[in-house]
């Protein structure tokens, strides 16, 4: 970074975090800085790549997919794709939302959300499992959502 990022900044970050359509006078309000200011620091932001975009968080239940779950997956070399190949394959799966290499007795974490538990299930037995390199996989479907950013 050419400039670091201060406290005010972090501020920032947070309020744009929280709704990043806030418009610039709402946040020069907020933070008790000029617009312009504001402005340029959400710039600086960007230009620095600590903002990579900005997006939207959708309501998975009005969407019926308010089903999460977390699957943990093994890898398995035998078919000579690479961890990463196999996690790629993985991410293209509609309905995964996201896919991690992992460390530890794991390989691969994987979140899925859908509209069941069944359609979860048909997710994970007709199209996880069939990725080759992929081997053993333990799912686990959440209760609720505590807490969850982007």
């Amino acid at each position: 970074m050419s400039d670091a990022i201060d406290a005010m900044d972090l501020k920032l970050l947070r309020e744009l975090k929280e709704n990043s359509r806030e418009n610039i006078a709402t946040l020069s309000k907020k933070l008790g800085i000029p617009r312009t200011t504001v402005h340029y620091r959400i710039k600086k932001l960007i230009n620095e790549g600590i903002i990579e975009k900005f997006t939207i968080k959708p309501n998975y239940k009005k969407l019926n997919l308010g089903t999460t779950a977390f699957i943990l997956a093994r890898y398995d070399p035998e078919f000579g794709l690479s961890q990463r190949e196999v996690a790629k394959k993985i991410a293209q799966i509609e309905g995964v939302h996201e896919v991690h290499i992992i460390a530890g007795e794991w390989d691969l974490l994987i979140k899925i959300r859908a509209s069941s538990a069944e359609e979860i299930g048909k997710v994970v037995v007709d199209k996880l499992r069939e990725v080759k390199g992929v081997g053993q996989t333990v799912t686990m479907v959440s209760f609720v959502t505590v807490k969850e950013e982007l």
